[in-house]
Parts: C-alpha cells; structure tokens; sequence
C-alpha cells in the first residue's frame, strides 16, 4: 500500500481562517467538503521536475506513455539518473516521444542538478518559495507556473497562490460571479485575504470548476488597447509648408 505523506501544515487550521475572512469561500468549502489534498511521491526534486517536462501542453494520457517509456531507459527500470540523461543521444529521447524543447529541458535539467542548482529535496524543504523559484526557473524549459505546481503538490507549501493557472482563474470567476477571466494582478491581490493559506483557497478554486463550470459561463478577457492613428498635421500647417516649397523652387529656377 503507498504510503500517504503528512501535509506540512494544518488544514483544519487553514479552513477556519479561509471561512473567516471570506464568506463566498466558506460556502464553497461547505459545498466541497473537506480538504481531500495528498502530495506526490517523487523522490527528488530532480525527478519531479523531469516528469513536470514530459507532461507539459500534452495530455495526460499521452504524457504518462511517454514518461514510462522515458523511465525505461534508466539502469533496472528505475527513473534515469542525471548522468544517464546526458548520456543517451537526443534521438533515443526523441523516439521515446519528446519533443526537440523538452529533450533539450532534459539535458538541461541534468547538467544544473549534477551542478547542484537543482536542490535535493531535503536542501529544497530549507529553501524560501521565492528562492526555489528562482534557482528553478533557470532551468530550460521550467517556468514559474511548472515550480509553482511543485511547491504545492511535492513540497505541500501552504501559502502558494499559482495566478496565471487557468483553472485557478476560472474558478475564481465562477465562484465570485465575474463574466470574465481575472487578470493575474487583480487575482493575486484579491488572494491577499488568504493568506497565509492561499494554496487551499486554491485548491477549492479547482474545485469550484467541478461545481459551477457547467452551469455558468466565463469569457476570456480579449480586451486590447486599440492604437490611436497618428495626428494628422493641421491644414493650415500643410499650406505653410506647401507655400515654403514652392518659393525655394521657384528660387532655383531664377538662379539657374
């Protein structure tokens, strides 16, 4: 049986402050129940992120394919090893189904791990959000939203609030009653009410997709700045300056 790791912090603790401070939340959490959340089960940060590669823009399905066939290329069945990936050529990956870009995050993901900018993952449980973030996203390939994931469903960090996630965005909109999706900052600071718990609110944010994404629309926010044409010049201007012409033409007739 697997073994089912502790979260980090006190999820009881977390409802009763997210109930609180935010009604709207707190009927959300009724209607959800309790905080049925469990971390994944990576050994290393290494590896994590490897599988946050494979798994990115395809769908799951496909990507648990490609992921197990990526995992049979390492020594008895076990996940590749840093040094084992920089070993094989790139078309043993590309024939395990990655692209050009994710095999090339690979490499990169084993040289910074060997190099040790990707943290083990007891040095990464020391490390701020902010500094993890920062040492993972120099990796090819990994962007905030990919260590965001990380953090929340690895590390079980409790205040990881992922604003550009669109299912979190979503849920938002549907949960407040807003017809269109949020920009970043108008959620980020809006989540500030979470804190220091942010990433159960949203948690009940994916959960509020289940609840209301089939009765309630939401549109994109396709609003863009229009460009203004440019200022066309005065009338009275453009005689001036047809007039000037004219004379230093005329000038030069007389002259030659």
């Amino acid at each position: 049986m697997t073994e089912i790791i502790p979260l980090p912090f006190d999820h009881v603790k977390a409802h009763e402050h997210i109930t609180r401070t935010d009604k709207r939340m707190a009927r959300i959490i009724a209607k959800t129940g309790a905080f049925r959340f469990q971390l994944d089960q990576c050994d290393s940060v290494y590896e994590s992120l490897l599988e946050a590669i494979v798994y990115q823009s395809i769908s799951g399905k496909a990507a648990a394919t490609i992921y197990a066939r990526v995992k049979a290329l390492g020594s008895n069945g076990l996940c590749p090893t840093p040094a084992e990936i920089l070993a094989l050529p790139d078309q043993r990956l590309r024939e395990a189904g990655l692209s050009g870009a994710k095999t090339a995050a690979m490499k990169d993901l084993a040289q910074k791990t060997i190099e040790g900018v990707v943290p083990t993952l007891e040095a990464a449980g020391l490390l701020s959000d902010e500094e993890l973030v920062e040492r993972l996203v120099s990796v090819r390939g990994i962007g905030a939203w990919t260590v965001e994931m990380f953090l929340i469903f690895r590390l079980g960090r409790p205040d990881v609030l992922p604003i550009h996630d669109y299912g979190v965005q979503k849920g938002f909109a549907l949960a407040y009653g807003k017809k269109e999706i949020p920009k970043p900052r108008e959620l980020a600071a809006f989540g500030e009410r979470w804190r220091p718990y942010r990433t159960v609110a949203s948690w009940y944010m994916w959960r509020a997709v289940e609840h209301y994404g089939k009765t309630r629309t939401i549109t994109k926010n396709t609003k863009a700045k229009k460009l203004k044409p440019p200022k066309k010049k005065s009338s009275k201007r453009s005689a001036v300056m047809k007039h000037s012409v004219k004379k230093k033409s005329s000038r030069r007739k007389k002259r030659s």
